[in-house]
Order: structure tokens, then sequence, then C-alpha cells
């Protein structure tokens, strides 16, 4: 009796679903030491001036802010008008994105 069609396509299949299975496998290890990688570089804590920076630049930030309300514009800088008001922001925002590297 003569073999069917089938039997040489299935012999076939069957490496390379293994083939897929061990390609799979690998790409899960690279993944896996490559995030290990990562993790490790970013190990261990802020050093203690960064969070002393990070809160200093909100808080200054935010005085420059009021300071230009309260005194209605003559200060910090007059020269610069309701641009304090931007610089303000920008440095208290400049305080809150430390906060994104910031590890405990």
């Amino acid at each position: 009796m003569p073999e069917s069609p089938d039997k040489p396509e299935t012999k076939a299949r069957a490496p390379k679903s293994a083939e897929k299975a061990l390609s799979k496998n690998r790409a899960k290890a690279v993944r896996k030491a490559k995030k290990k990688r990562r993790t490790a570089k970013a190990a261990g804590p802020t050093p203690q001036w960064y969070k002393y920076l990070m809160f200093t630049l909100m808080v200054v930030g935010l005085l420059w802010i009021i300071v230009f309300y309260v005194t209605q514009g003559l200060f910090p800088v007059p020269a610069f008008g309701n641009w304090n008001i931007l610089i303000g922001f920008g440095i208290a925002i400049a305080g809150f994105l430390m906060t994104l590297r910031w590890r405990g």
C-alpha cells in the first residue's frame, strides 16, 4: 500500500513547530535578560541631594508665582511682567519631572 501524501507533511511540520517553540523560548529568554539588565542599572536608591533639589525646585516655583501675585507684579523680576508666571511654573514642573526618576 503506498504511503499517503499527508505523512511527509506531518513529518515536515513537526520539526517546524518544534523550531517555533524553541525560537519563542529563546525570544522570551532574550526579553528576560534585557529586562534584568534594565533593572540592574536602576537598582539602588537615589542620592540624598536629588531629593532635596527636587523638593526645592517645586517650592521655589510655587513661591515665585505667589510672590508675583502678592506684589502685583513688582517682584520677583518686574521686567518680565506676566512671564513670571511661566517661569514659576517652569521651575515647579522641573521639580515634578524629577519625581519620575526618584527611587525611594
